[in-house]
């Protein structure tokens, strides 16, 4: 759109990065300050894992109701995204949704959390999305991508791909998703400050959108619409990383950089930056573990609990509602299934 009304000296190619750079390092502030986590909004039962409940619960429905705004006044469409696509990879979002959830309880949090305390200093983060990224990548493109192939190829087709196209319409499943979560806002209502930054981090998720499939597309370069996720991100940044020289940074990679950024800045206000590693090498293989699980599972789920969980599901995407119940529900009976194996660590 902007492309169209000035005449913008730049390239799509370098406004993207840019764009989600910028995105990211609030992004990664917010998080931080909010602790954003829906491991720990799964699984916690304590006062810690009651915040997280209503902090994710509130930049759920903020994500939800902001698309569906932006939706409605033109700023975002995305009715060709793969979100929205008829052929539904049924057993791949749910296998791949479950795989992601015993993940993210095996590495104690997911991907965009570990993202987030790597700005703090957290070695043990470094260590999962590594692992992560090569696994995501080689999912995509390397020696797993025949699994992944053979795994999406059990499709059911249909005739809705969106909560929005059965009766009632966009508003009133946007409403109904909205009245789901609040059942963990109301558990426990976080601070003023705390509701306000959730609030925020939730609205980032349609910026993104209405950037990258309205406002910045240019009709004669036209790039992916994209939002926040840290699958395919950490994927494009690795590979990036290695053969820069050859392709350039999207908007995932640059998000993923303003993130890391965000939070170290925020960790540095906050007085919280520290390095950490390994409190034992004991730990090392189930961190090992989750991390490959959360790689392969991210990709076959089409994206992790940002990616679908919030990114996905706010646009009211039956494949990313898919995707997000499978890791809620493989989250959970994961945690459950460690606490009750005596000599296995408790998930929190």
């Amino acid at each position: 759109m902007l492309f169209d009304l000035y005449d913008i000296p730049f390239e799509t190619k370098v406004l993207y990065p840019l764009f989600g750079g910028v995105l990211g390092v609030l992004f990664g502030a917010l998080a931080l300050f909010t602790r954003f986590c829906l491991r720990q909004a799964v699984v916690g039962n304590n006062a810690e894992g009651m915040t997280a409940k209503s902090v994710w619960a509130t930049a759920f429905i903020a994500a939800v109701l902001g698309s569906l705004a932006l939706e409605y006044a033109g700023f975002i469409a995305l009715s060709e995204h793969r979100l929205f696509a008829p052929d539904l990879p049924v057993l791949a979002l749910i296998l791949g949704g479950g795989l992601f959830g015993i993940g993210m309880i095996l590495t104690r949090g997911c991907v965009s959390r570990a993202t987030v305390l790597l700005g703090t200093g957290n070695l043990r983060s470094l260590f999962v999305l590594l692992i992560f990224a090569i696994t995501a990548h080689a999912t995509l493109k390397g020696v797993l991508a025949p699994l992944r192939v053979m795994i999406g190829a059990i499709e059911v087709d249909l005739s809705l791909t969106s909560l929005g196209d059965l009766p009632g319409g966009p508003i009133f499943w946007a409403l109904m998703l909205c009245g789901a979560a609040s059942f963990w806002l109301i558990s426990n209502f976080p601070s003023k400050s705390v509701f306000v930054a959730a609030i925020g981090l939730g609205l980032l998720v349609p910026i993104g959108w209405a950037g990258t499939s309205v406002l910045l597309n240019d009709p004669f370069d036209p790039l992916p619409a994209q939002s926040f996720a840290f699958t395919l991100p950490w994927s494009e940044l690795l590979f990036w990383t290695i053969a820069s020289s050859a392709i350039t940074a999207g908007f995932g990679p640059g998000m993923v950089a303003g993130v890391l950024l965000g939070s170290f800045l925020a960790a540095g206000v906050m007085g919280q930056i520290q390095l950490r590693g390994f409190d034992k090498t004991s730990d090392m293989p189930r961190y090992l573990l989750g991390s490959v699980l959360m790689g392969f599972g991210g990709v076959l789920a089409g994206g992790c609990s940002v990616g679908a969980g919030l990114s996905g599901a706010s646009n009211l995407s039956i494949a990313a509602l898919l995707a997000l119940a499978a890791m809620i529900f493989g989250a959970r009976v994961t945690a459950k299934l460690l606490e009750k194996t005596p000599g296995l660590p408790a998930p929190a």
